[in-house]
């Protein structure tokens, strides 16, 4: 039996305070967080000090832990094997006990589960926002900062919660468990259940200077400011984790996350569907019949294309490389530039008179005499 690691851990002796284990564990805790360390071993160091901190800042854990190592603090203290450290039977639903019929019908009456350690570190709760990004700044990346408002520690007592200079007390009701055993009369007997603890509202805590900055509850409301990095071909619903940016944490634990989800404006140019890029390209008839060398734009700038003659309406051409960044993988996806070939409208004389000797000389008759019109060819 080692009913010492735990104190070993924390770096404190065994008859260390609360407060002193407190402060070495948020010591220990920064000292080993897998964001700030990022040395092989430092993330199993961090979820060791855990544990020693869950039972040692639990009064009655702490007790069953020094009476009999680990074992007594996982629920096998006293009552394992059925007989207690000082001889007899340690009792029901006692520490180390086997429950009895309390855990049977606490459900009934306001139980539920295995008790939390109120005094157990908790990671602060997550958050969102919303970066609205304009067409090009999706395809090719760029640097935000946002700002918005957070739960942080308070400045003033550090996140005790206490006027600086007191501390917070263990509740002289529940013991520091946070909840309280309520004994109810029921058809069956006197029944025993848990309830919060109506004094310190299950926090294990009792404040009696509250902090004249957050009144108590260690945190603040805070504006703060973030620089987000946005990856090159990013789309709308797609986000990003940005790890402790989130709301504070309590009795120590880390900060919550920052989750940013992007929202990109459509572009009046061009259609996007992951890393490809659509352009619908308006093409003169002339330049489709005989065949031409135009400027297309693209994201990366304009490039030249040639049209071959006869290109008709719907025809797709394919320029490699230069769509939208592949968020996974590498490179760039095409652009495609699909044709729409415009039929003249408002012609002068010349234009019809040329156009009219076109249909003669390709024995079209425009006048509908039976043979096929002009531009049925075409269909």
């Amino acid at each position: 039996m080692n009913n010492s690691e735990f104190y070993e851990r924390l770096g404190v002796d065994k008859n260390a305070s609360q407060d002193e284990i407190k402060k070495a564990y948020r010591k220990m805790s920064k000292k080993y967080h897998p964001d700030l360390n990022k040395e092989s071993g430092a993330e199993q160091k961090y979820k060791e000090v855990q544990e020693a901190y869950e039972t040692l800042s639990d009064d009655q854990k702490r007790a069953a832990y020094d009476q009999y190592g680990e074992a007594g603090a996982n629920g096998f203290g006293a009552g394992s094997g059925g007989f207690g450290g000082q001889g007899g039977f340690s009792g029901f639903g006692g520490a180390g006990g086997f429950g009895g019929f309390e855990d049977i019908f606490s459900s009934f009456f306001g139980g539920g589960g295995a008790q939390v350690n109120p005094n157990a570190p908790r990671q602060g709760d997550d958050l969102q926002y919303r970066i609205n990004l304009k067409f090009e700044e999706a395809i090719f990346g760029v640097e935000k900062e946002v700002k918005y408002n957070r739960e942080e520690l308070c400045h003033t007592c550090g996140g005790e919660g206490a006027k600086p200079g007191t501390h917070a007390e263990t509740c002289h009701k529940c013991g520091g468990r946070g909840t309280i055993n309520v004994v109810h009369d029921t058809p069956l007997g006197r029944m025993q259940s848990q309830q919060t603890c109506d004094v310190c509202h299950g926090t294990g805590k009792e404040i009696k200077e509250p902090c004249p900055t957050c009144h108590g509850t260690g945190h603040e409301k805070a504006a703060h400011t973030v620089k987000v990095k946005v990856p090159a071909g990013v789309e709308s619903g797609q986000q990003m984790r940005l790890q402790g940016q989130g709301d504070a944490g309590t009795n120590g634990g880390p900060y919550g996350d920052l989750y940013v989800r992007f929202q990109v404006e459509a572009s009046d140019k061009f259609e996007r569907d992951g890393s490809e890029i659509y352009y619908k390209m308006p093409l003169e008839f002339v330049q489709a019949a005989l065949g031409d060398e135009v400027e297309v734009p693209t994201v990366h700038g304009n490039v030249k294309l040639k049209i071959p003659a006869g290109t008709q309406t719907g025809a797709n051409f394919r320029l490699k490389g230069k769509g939208a960044p592949k968020l996974r993988g590498s490179g760039n996806g095409d652009q495609y530039v699909i044709v729409n070939i415009i039929t003249p409208k408002n012609m002068n004389t010349a234009q019809k008179e040329a156009l009219q000797t076109f249909a003669k000389v390709s024995g079209v008759d425009i006048s509908g005499n039976g043979k096929k019109g002009f531009f049925d060819k075409f269909k």
